[in-house]
């Protein structure tokens, strides 16, 4: 179905923003679960569908109690600011200050095709914003101030080394298979 793997800083999917999900079907339902276990196996809190390499508007977060799926997210307003260091599964051992609301109201829908209107804040509040950032293409590198990206320049040229070394064996070995 997927080729799901988290992809790393230097992957261009990471920089796309992500399409409309204009059908929920099984694929998508599907999509979610697997998004769910790789959040887990990756002892993440959140994960966005780009970060797998599906450029699809549909994200996930752990609530502390539960998951909560959201298709085609939307942030409709904003309050107050919060400023914390924040990591990212795409961005291994990289961490940038951020300042995000500190209290949101979002829109989505569910895998049933369910509207969801929330207020959430804290954490949670961090984690959406976080993995909606993902579905317009802003990684956390881009709040970093001048200090902090010359800090963790060299850093983020080994994450994009090794990404590009894995997108030319997978170019190969499609070349391969078209032979």
């Amino acid at each position: 179905m997927f080729d799901l793997r988290v992809r790393k800083f230097g992957d261009p999917i990471l920089r796309e923003k992500a399409k409309w999900v204009e059908k929920i079907t099984s694929e998508e339902r599907d999509l979610l679960f697997c998004m769910a276990r790789i959040m887990a196996e990756n002892e993440g809190v959140g994960l966005a569908a780009p970060q797998l390499g599906i450029n699809k508007r549909i994200i996930i977060a752990d609530t502390g109690k539960s998951l909560l799926k959201l298709i085609n997210p939307q942030i409709l307003e904003r309050e107050g600011e919060d400023l914390l260091s924040e990591g990212c599964l795409s961005l291994p051992e990289v961490f940038v200050p951020v300042n995000r609301a500190s209290k949101i109201k979002i829109e989505g829908l569910n895998e049933n095709k369910k509207i969801i209107n929330l207020t959430i804040e804290g954490f949670l509040a961090r984690i959406i914003q976080h993995e909606i950032d993902h579905l317009n293409g802003v990684l956390i590198i881009d709040y970093a101030s001048p200090e902090r990206k010359e800090k963790i320049k060299n850093n983020l040229e080994k994450i994009a080394n090794h990404t590009r070394m894995i997108l030319k064996v997978k170019e190969k070995r499609k070349y391969q298979r078209k032979i």
